[in-house]
């Protein structure tokens, strides 16, 4: 028994000596293993969509623009999505994930009429970086594989110095609309009574800073979003999708009214139309697809953009109102999804397993 029980105190010596220890080390390969999470998949697949078809707008403005600036400007923005387009191919690419269609040479015509006077490029630029700020910024605490977060951390950083580069723009050629001015504050103050949030009945307070910001943040895209809307339902060949634009213009214009509104009863000025930017030409440079995605797209990031100001807001008369708003765009947002589909149009976004149709299938 003694010479079985030193039998095993020697084998286990052995296997001490002989058998280490895995080494496990947090050193990441040049080829990722992880697999791409649906967050990561959805949000890819939206940038490479959107930037297909901002090349495509982009290209077109570049056979029309006499500034020198504002063309280095646009030649810089093209290259950003070019950029963006190659790094997410490489992404796909390595996981074997179909590349989308989006938007090709056959949806932009570059031998169009001019359509937009220069000064509105910049404004474009502007409304298209900061619906792509929203996009990435979300995007950031969603993404886990390092090759897709830092691809989203350079979108970010790019489109935040784009950014940066069209409103010094815009102010030196005399372009830049500032928001309003209010004074500072002499101290530090605290709420005393509900009645901060009247809005309807009572005494209603000035718009605070925040709000003030929102306000005029909406302004300005929808002042953007007008033109643009104007332009399509002139240019757009389907008569589902001109109308589609005019009844996009009727929702902007009131939205537009009702935030000058806000403004303009505490004495402070709004954000100025920028309808004049547009051209007479009924030549369409763009598809009526790519109109169509253009609109539903920012048109549902103006549903963030107005459930943030909504967040943030401390009335009750503007909160009925940015409601209204997110009913509107809600209703016409779905419209748009009908027609793009009947038009045969949508590429489906990547999902997860339908288990049920697997199950009547067998």
């Amino acid at each position: 028994m003694k010479k079985l029980e030193e039998t095993i105190s020697v084998r286990r010596i052995y296997l001490m000596k002989t058998i280490k220890p895995i080494k496990i080390t947090s050193k990441l390969t040049d080829q990722p293993v992880e697999k791409l999470t649906s967050a990561e998949m959805g949000k890819l697949w939206a940038v490479y969509m959107g930037n297909t078809m901002s090349k495509c707008v982009i290209s077109f403005y570049l056979q029309h623009v006499n500034d020198k600036d504002i063309k280095e400007i646009l030649k810089n923005a093209l290259n950003l999505g070019n950029e963006f387009l190659k790094d997410i191919k490489k992404i796909f690419d390595s996981e074997n994930f179909p590349i989308p269609i989006g938007f090709t040479e056959d949806d932009v015509n570059l031998g169009a009429p001019r359509l937009f006077a220069d000064e509105f490029y910049l404004h474009y630029l502007k409304y298209a970086a900061k619906a792509g700020l929203s996009l990435y910024s979300t995007a950031i605490p969603l993404m886990l594989r390092q090759d897709v977060r830092d691809f989203i951390l350079k979108c970010n950083q790019l489109t935040t110095d784009l950014l940066v580069t069209l409103n010094d723009t815009l102010k030196e050629k005399g372009f830049l609309t500032r928001p309003p001015v209010i004074p500072v504050p002499e101290k530090v103050e605290f709420v005393q009574k509900e009645s901060y949030f009247n809005g309807f009945l009572g005494h209603v307070r000035p718009l605070h800073g925040l709000e003030i910001a929102h306000l005029y943040d909406n302004m300005e895209n929808n002042s953007t979003s007008k033109v643009l809307l104007m332009a399509f339902g002139q240019v757009a060949k389907n008569e589902k999708v001109k109308n589609f634009m005019h009844r996009g213009k009727e929702i902007t214009m009131k939205h537009i009214e009702a935030c000058r509104h806000q403004l303009n009863n505490e004495d402070l000025p709004a954000h100025p139309l920028l309808d004049d930017l547009l051209e007479n030409s009924t030549f369409a440079p763009f598809s009526d697809k790519l109109m169509m995605f253009h609109k539903i797209d920012m048109f549902s990031m103006k549903i963030r953009s107005y459930a943030n100001a909504s967040s943030l807001n401390g009335r009750h008369d503007i909160g009925a109102m940015y409601s209204k708003f997110l009913l509107d765009i809600g209703l016409y947002v779905q419209d748009g999804a009908k027609i793009f589909i009947d038009e045969g149009w949508m590429e489906k976004p990547p999902q997860a397993v339908d288990r049920d149709s697997m199950s009547s299938n067998n």
